[in-house]
């Protein structure tokens, strides 16, 4: 069973940075591509950041995030840069890679760790 666990959420204030840690668990990891996905309030489920299998970086949707694996450890990591109120969202680890709306909703994710950026 897929087992995917966020953490590292937290209110930080604009131009904050944070780091997001997801524990994997249940699959191979090391063969897998992963996602970073996001939805804020009101908002769709929109794709954020994703990796390869055989990538220590991969692409994402801003320069200001970057996504990286430690596959010794099974954990995805996203680093997130000048952060801005915009970004407010809670965050998920997915496994797999989607772009579209209707790509990214079937992956498995887990339970999400909230971001606020807010003064």
């Amino acid at each position: 069973e897929v087992q995917l666990v966020e953490s590292g959420g937290a209110l930080v204030q604009p131009g904050g940075s944070l780091r997001l840690s997801c524990a994997a668990s249940g699959f191979d990891f090391a063969r897998s591509a992963m996602s970073w996905l996001r939805q804020a309030p009101g908002q769709e489920l929109e794709w954020v950041a994703s990796i390869g299998s055989g990538q220590t970086e991969g692409n994402s949707a801003s320069n200001r995030f970057t996504i990286s694996r430690d596959n010794a450890k099974s954990t995805l990591y996203l680093q997130l840069s000048s952060l801005k109120t915009e970004d407010t969202a809670m965050y998920y680890c997915a496994k797999g890679i989607g772009l579209s709306a209707d790509k990214i909703a079937p992956l498995p994710r887990g339970q999400g760790t909230q971001v606020i950026v807010s003064s």
